[in-house]
């Protein structure tokens, strides 16, 4: 096992001799920012169960589960700001390094750090939208309807259901960003993979795809993921430290600690 110093060494390498940086990032990114990971114990999903997208649709009961969450999460949300890990990403973009950041995140924290090539696997929670008729609300106006009693918001427009812009169980994945991230995949050389569990397919696949077009690998994760074995560095620490100190040794020039 190498120590964290080498290992710094090894991944800082990669990352200067790197042309074409492609980054992915699940939950865990965020949970230095406060907003608990979808396994978390005693988070909000933790206390809550799994309203499936034909839930949703059919059961007005399940809606108002899902919605009961909804409101709580949003609370956790609205008040997060950006982590050194967001920041240090897109300083890697200013600094012409990262040329795409694929997410499972629907947090925008990323957007708040100042990276601009975002693609959202698992849509936005900031915004809602009906379901019918296309029509689109910012999260924070439908969070007043919840608190002013209302347990299942319709349309205002065409009575349809009103859903957050993200991607349910159940719902099928955006077509155009799942594109575009296995493009990004495709042709990156080095693919930084940070805070995911890999647990849950297709995103799963992406790390695969780097891997399989060539690519090295850098995985962030405080658990062991079920890729780990294609990636050239393994960090188990916490993705402030690391990229922190990657960002520093590559503007220093130099490779130790």
């Amino acid at each position: 096992m190498l120590s964290f110093e080498e290992r710094l060494t090894k991944a800082v390498t990669l990352l200067k001799s790197s042309e074409n940086l492609a980054a992915f990032t699940g939950a865990g990114i965020s949970t230095e920012s406060g907003i608990s990971d979808f396994r978390s114990k005693g988070g909000v999903w933790d206390r809550y169960r799994i309203v499936t997208y034909q839930e949703f649709i059919s059961s007005h009961e399940a809606r108002v589960e899902y919605w009961k969450m909804k409101k709580e999460l949003y609370t956790e949300i609205k008040d997060a700001k950006p982590n050194r890990a967001h920041l240090a990403l897109a300083e890697l973009e200013h600094m012409g390094k990262l040329k795409c950041l694929i997410t499972q995140n629907i947090d925008g924290l990323h957007q708040d750090s100042g990276s601009s090539h975002v693609i959202e696997l698992h849509g936005t929670n900031r915004k809602a939208v009906c379901l019918d008729c296309g029509k689109m609300w910012p999260i924070a106006e439908v969070q007043t309807w919840l608190e002013q009693g209302i347990i299942d918001p319709s349309c205002d427009k065409c009575n349809g259901h009103v859903k957050p812009a993200t991607i349910s169980f159940g719902q099928s994945m955006p077509e155009a960003e799942m594109i575009k991230a296995f493009q990004c995949a495709a042709s990156c050389d080095l693919f930084l993979m940070i805070g995911s569990s890999l647990q849950v397919e297709p995103a799963a696949s992406i790390p695969r795809e780097a891997h399989n077009s060539n690519a090295r690998l850098i995985y962030i994760n405080r658990t062991e993921t079920p890729t780990d074995n294609l990636a050239d560095v393994c960090f188990s620490e916490n993705a402030s430290q690391v990229l922190d100190e990657l960002i520093r040794l590559l503007k220093s020039g130099n490779n130790t600690t």
